[in-house]
């Protein structure tokens, strides 16, 4: 069945309305998943099955039947893997209807059949023995508590690692910085300053920051470690490690991953550990399901070298988060709260937006641009969510600055800036649409610089942002006859490359660890043939090594000088490939 479903247009920023299937949001889910990156992972692979075999030789060492509970299966890779190895049943659980699917036909075409069962039902009574056997998924803690006791699990154990790190890079993304401009100098609110940010992980490819990027301030410590054959504990707890500080600097910021034991002994390792924190980083094994983590402290510290420090870390059912104490506080107490944002600033601004705005060179530009052409008279309207610029033109000297805010929570946010640096009335900040602004919200004002970043929160790819092209459509009856547009114009840019590890995440698997998995492939594939392959998808792309393959090519250029025509605007052409 289809229907209509109403969908933001973040380009136009109208409201959509497209007919749609009702397995639209499945294929979405399937075609974007990370299930091919996972299955392309040799080193997990080849570490499960070792672990695997491990544990079914323990249990059947103990004269024991081997009942195993494959929690999230997936592919039911691993249910075959412990089937192989000698257990006797393999229930596995997939509470997503459609991979569920297609670990039935997986499990059918190997010839497993009578000893797995894919199930979505998570509802299973207690079994004699289990091994547990799949890692990251929400209900793993009350899954466990199926398991018998002295029941093996496969990864036995997870440990979370941590270094304290001084970086100005990663720190301009937790932060607003002072910025300084003419002679004044921009200040960040004391609520921004204060707020201990957003509560969420920041998850990266922590390979790709470079090591000159930070300076360590102590050694990489063991926090702790989650033992999976044992019920977990849901209450809130807290972890110290306590180290000398290796140099002076300011705290800032903490690097984290975690390892996993496959077997008791810790015989078998699946390291998240970053390709610099290994002896021969070439050997490091690419993986985009499990990343590293940067986390920022409330407030940055400075440290002296020698000094003692404690770090301390503390998780409850959704999080983790870390804090930094001096030697004489030695008691562990759990934080009562989740550290979360008070100042709505990390609520309206993501941390690569906070990285744009602390981005120096940036802001010289969008200065510089707007110095040439402001006049004492000017009349600025500036359309960007919880953009500075309106606040630049002000200081520049302009006669009045307005600006479009797409929220109340935005607006608020600049009011703040405004506030914390004696600006209250130099800017006007009106929540409402373009097409909804008169004369009169402008005190009889014709717009004389119409100007944007641009930025918009609704953009996730670099054409959203012509929404700005929008914006200066529905103001045009407000525009002075000379008004200056900034930018004047955009080019779309088109380059092709060869990525060194992020074609896994959607090429075919075929066979893995000698099992077919083709099934898998063709559920992917009929999902990108339902739309998904016609869609750009959104890349933190310097996470990504790749290698150019042609020359970057424009192919579209927009004149925000003009209108957005009627008719739609369309481009052809080849590009050479140079090798």
């Amino acid at each position: 069945m289809k229907t209509f479903c109403g969908r933001a247009n973040p380009t136009t920023g109208a409201l959509d309305w497209v007919e749609e299937s009702e397995e639209y949001d499945y294929h979405q889910e399937i075609a974007r998943s990370c299930y091919a990156d996972m299955l392309h992972d040799k080193d997990r692979n080849e570490k499960y099955y070792e672990g695997i075999r491990a544990a079914v030789s323990r249990v059947k060492a103990r004269g024991e039947r081997v009942v195993v509970l494959d929690i999230g299966t997936g592919t039911s890779l691993l249910s075959m893997m412990a089937v192989t190895a000698g257990a006797d049943y393999c229930y596995a659980i997939e509470v997503f209807k459609p991979m569920a699917q297609a670990a039935t036909c997986i499990v059918e075409k190997n010839g497993f059949s009578d000893q797995i069962k894919p199930t979505t039902n998570m509802l299973l009574t207690q079994v004699d023995q289990i091994v547990i056997i799949q890692l990251i998924i929400t209900c793993l803690m009350e899954l466990l508590s199926l398991a018998q006791a002295g029941c093996e699990a496969v990864p036995h154990r997870a440990t979370i690692y941590a270094q304290l790190v001084e970086s100005d890079m990663l720190w301009k993304w937790s932060q607003l910085q002072p910025i300084e401009m003419d002679g004044n100098k921009l200040l960040p609110t004391l609520a921004v300053v204060k707020c201990a940010g957003a509560p969420s992980v920041c998850d990266i490819q922590l390979s790709q920051v470079p090591p000159e990027s930070f300076t360590p301030l102590g050694p990489i410590c063991t926090m702790f470690s989650v033992d999976f054959s044992k019920p977990v504990s849901s209450t809130a707890q807290s972890y110290m490690a306590q180290f000398k500080a290796q140099t002076s600097g300011r705290a800032q910021v903490v690097l984290s991953w975690w390892d996993i034991d496959m077997d008791p002994d810790g015989n078998i390792v699946c390291t998240m550990a970053p390709s610099w924190n290994y002896s021969d980083p070439r050997s490091y094994p690419w993986r985009d399901h499990w990343m590293q983590s940067v986390y920022f402290l409330p407030a940055e510290e400075n440290v002296s070298e020698g000094e003692e420090l404690n770090l301390i870390v503390s998780h409850d059912d959704y999080s983790l988060w870390y804090s930094l104490t001096q030697s004489e506080q030695n008691d562990v107490k759990v934080a009562k709260f989740r550290p979360c944002c008070t100042c709505q600033a990390h609520l309206v601004w993501t941390r690569p937006r906070f990285g744009e705005l602390n981005d120096e060179q940036r802001t010289e530009s969008y200065v510089n641009a707007l110095r040439s052409i402001l006049k004492p008279d000017s009349v600025c309207l500036s359309v960007s969510d919880g953009s500075l610029l309106p606040i630049f033109a002000h200081l520049l000297g302009s006669k009045k600055g307005s600006s479009l805010e797409n929220s109340g929570m935005a607006k608020q946010v600049i009011e703040q800036v405004l506030h914390a640096n004696s600006l209250k009335h130099g800017v006007q900040l009106l929540e409402i649409r373009p097409e909804q602004l008169s004369l009169a919200d402008l005190e009889g004002n014709q717009i004389s610089v119409l100007m944007g970043e641009p930025y918009f929160s609704t953009s996730l790819l670099p054409w959203h942002s012509l929404f700005f092209w929008y914006c200066r459509t529905a103001v045009a009856q407000l525009l002075h006859p000379n008004a200056t547009i900034l930018p004047r114009a955009a080019t779309l840019y088109i380059v092709a490359v060869e990525f060194r590890d992020l074609w896994r995440i959607r090429a075919p698997c075929g066979t893995c660890e000698g099992f077919d998995v083709s099934p898998m492939d063709e559920m992917i594939q009929q999902s990108l043939d339902y739309r998904e392959s016609w869609e750009a998808e959104p890349h933190p792309l310097w996470e990504y090594p790749c290698r150019a393959l042609t020359k970057p090519r424009p192919v579209m250029t927009f004149d925000f000088t003009q209108c957005v025509p009627e008719q739609p605007i369309n481009s052809d052409g080849t590009v050479p490939f140079t090798g």
